[in-house]
């Protein structure tokens, strides 16, 4: 077969394809792009909202009418971090509030850690079993002194969602927060982040607060001092994306009722509305998506009026992979935690009780986060052929490109200005001006790079293979003690 054989046949094959599949392409990077803007314009009515509200109001305190609140912090190997991370959660500022520090079986020195810097000692325990686990609680501590709201789980190995999951059982407070310890919260975050428990305490279960990049910042005894873009483009394309996907999408999302991922580095539920649920899902590889649809379930089975919230102001900074190995991991396991989770809650699909959650929510995620590295490979991959084979002409090739990658770069744009013009986090100018650089490489280079990732996530699902967490190598934001 000669070359020019070759060359016509598969000519001939793109052709075809094309004039198939390019009108769906097209459309379908069009309206992925639009439902972000419109999701955009919703954040903005939020943020609006909300700043009028917060200067209507006398500044924020806790008062008399405020839940006490436990903040589970799992931990595993956090030796070089974890008591500084306790002891800024302990100085936040809210009144009634402990820490629930539950050690994942550290092979490391955190219990030691724990134990040398808040003296503590072992006390009696008893297994509430109000949240099955599979694994013995070897000791519970807490400090010497008596007055300090720590509370210390050691358990043996058995991953983060069991880790929470004793955590929960051992909290004795009403409002549970789940973090991480590498976390840096705000000094007022449990204070904004309870208040919808306060204004509807009847109906709010959950609410989300915005996890947001601290690499390349300032922090001090675990305080975020100054917030920076990081020197790292490839954090950079991070601060970017988790922008747009935690702040925008999830305000957005909030303000039409239709809330269904709360991020576990920040999540906020009543005690007694997970506990009701089974808690975490201990074999869920996306534990935190898998939570807040297991409690739109029950709450939607049980025909109970509920609600789920998302507080835009407190900011949990935590911090971003700075190699590709490991963020390769991270995306690839969340791609299969989207995945996985989807497929366990497809009977809420376009079902009537419902309501939002599966003719709306549901659906776009299945539509425009599940599928859209699938269609993105196809046009990184066939696009490219077209052109070489002449299957496609250069104008719908450069139309393509303007609709899927620089309308999500306008996109994102909005977002940052949105966000900015709200609650002016960048102190310098410089800072805002790498964003917007960083906004371009988000979309052109960064982005083809997760979209193998996720595809990677999804076929180790499709195929059974065996989940792995993988480990998270920690570039160091911990402490600048200038």
């Amino acid at each position: 077969m000669t070359w020019a054989e070759v060359h016509d046949g598969v000519h001939g094959a793109l052709e075809a394809f094309f004039s198939v599949t390019a009108p769906f392409v097209f459309t379908y990077f069009l309206l992925i792009n639009t439902s972000y803007l419109v999701l955009v314009v919703l954040a903005a009515g939020g943020f609006h909202r909300h700043m009028r509200e917060k200067d209507t109001r006398r500044e924020m305190t806790a008062g008399e009418m405020t839940p006490g609140v436990s903040v589970v912090v799992p931990a595993y190997n956090e030796e070089t971090l974890i008591v500084t991370s306790v002891r800024a959660m302990l100085a936040l500022r809210y009144p009634r509030h402990e820490v629930v520090v539950v050690d994942d079986g550290s092979t490391d020195g955190t219990l030691a850690a724990l134990t040398r810097a808040f003296d503590l000692v072992e006390v009696p325990h008893r297994a509430t079993g109000e949240i099955p686990v599979r694994v013995a609680v070897r000791r519970v501590l807490v400090p010497r002194n008596g007055h300090t709201p720590l509370l210390v789980v050691s358990k043996d190995n058995s991953g983060r969602s069991e880790a929470i999951n004793v955590g929960i059982n051992a909290a004795r407070q009403e409002i549970v927060v789940i973090t991480d310890a590498d976390s840096v919260l705000e000094p007022d975050a449990l204070v904004r982040v309870t208040q919808p428990f306060i204004d509807d305490p009847l109906r709010v279960v959950a609410a989300g607060g915005t996890v947001r990049a601290v690499n390349g910042s300032k922090v001090m005894s675990g305080r975020l001092v100054r917030l920076q873009m990081p020197r790292s483009w490839l954090a950079r394309a991070q601060v970017m994306e988790y922008l747009r996907s935690f702040l925008i999408g999830r305000t957005g999302w909030a303000a039409v009722d239709t809330l269904l991922l709360i991020s576990g580095a920040f999540g906020v539920y009543r005690r007694d509305v997970v506990i009701e649920a089974g808690g975490l899902d201990p074999d869920s590889i996306g534990e935190d998506f898998e939570l807040c649809l297991k409690v739109h379930r029950m709450m939607r089975d049980a025909g109970r009026e509920y609600r789920m919230v998302f507080v835009p102001e407190p900011v949990c900074w935590t911090e971003v992979p700075t190699t590709l190995a490991v963020l390769h991991r991270q995306r690839k396991r969340w791609h299969r935690g989207l995945w996985e989770t989807l497929w366990a809650y497809r009977g809420m699909l376009f079902r009537r009780r419902y309501g939002r959650i599966g003719w709306l929510g549901l659906p776009y995620y299945w539509a425009f986060e599940l599928v859209a590295p699938l269609l993105e490979v196809v046009g990184i991959v066939v696009v490219p052929l077209g052109l070489v084979f002449g299957a496609v002409n250069v104008r719908f090739a450069l139309l393509l490109l303007l609709v899927a990658y620089g309308y999500a770069i306008l996109v994102t744009l909005a977002a940052m200005s949105v966000e900015e013009w709200a609650f002016h986090r960048y102190e310098r100018w410089r800072d805002l001006a790498v964003a917007v650089v960083a906004t371009v490489f988000e979309n052109v280079g960064y982005r083809q790079l997760t979209v193998w990732w996720r595809l990677e996530g999804w076929w180790a699902s499709l195929r059974g293979t065996q989940q792995v967490w993988g480990v998270m190598t920690r570039a160091g934001f911990e402490e600048d003690t200038a």
